[in-house]
């Protein structure tokens, strides 16, 4: 019988737990879990196993802004399905998830029956959207943009780009990340080019487009 290598990315401990049991219960021996509570920690899992059946991705985690963590995981490890978790149940929440390439959507205040046929379903190959994820909401062609820029990024590179945008200087980030001055502004320049910005402000206001609140 196959199992089932599936990581929980969540920053709360008690929804972590929760997911545990109802993932534990519905598949029984069949999956194997782990648990991390930032981004950091599940690029560190995905850089040593690249072949996870599932991540659940909570939509705020730390280390991400909004939907940045479900792009990042879709360019760099696009054979990985992803399903977003979340208590921000909006429409254009679960529209944006869709569109940047999860495979699901599960509110926070869903059942245990219904995580566990969520999970089911995605690790059958299929999908799992809530009705709301198929109303009439717009992505913008910004956020868009944004979504295909950010996709390219390396993962270090992302971890540079959100300290930048949490104003960190070249010599900050270089010393948090134990790199030299000058690898740090090759990464800026690189990063540059691939969002088609030209300043520290501009790859913050981009990184902003894939925030979680909804954007009329």
């Amino acid at each position: 019988m196959a199992t089932y290598d599936i990581l929980i990315a969540d920053d709360h401990p008690l929804f972590r737990s929760a997911l545990h049991q109802a993932l534990t219960l519905g598949l029984g021996p069949q999956v194997r879990l782990v648990e991390v509570a930032s981004i950091a920690e599940l690029e560190t899992r995905l850089t040593e196993k690249a072949d996870w059946d599932l991540v659940l991705l909570d939509l705020n985690m730390p280390g991400a802004y909004g939907f940045s963590g479900l792009v990042l995981l879709r360019g760099q490890y696009p054979q990985i399905p992803v399903v977003m978790v979340s208590a921000q149940e909006e429409a254009s929440v679960m529209v944006k998830s869709r569109e940047f390439g999860a495979s699901g959507f599960i509110p926070k205040s869903s059942d245990l029956s219904v995580i566990q046929q969520a999970v089911r379903q995605v690790l059958d190959g299929d999908v799992f959207w809530p009705p709301q994820a198929f109303e009439a909401v717009s992505v913008s062609d910004e956020a868009k943009a944004a979504s295909d820029g950010l996709a390219s990024l390396t993962p270090q590179q992302f971890r540079v780009l959100t300290m930048v945008c949490e104003g960190l200087l070249n010599k900050q980030i270089a010393y948090e990340l134990s790199v030299s001055e000058a690898t740090i502004k090759a990464h800026v320049t690189a990063i540059f080019r691939k969002l088609n910005v030209r300043t520290r402000t501009q790859a913050a206001l981009l990184l902003q487009q894939l925030e979680s609140i909804p954007s009329q």
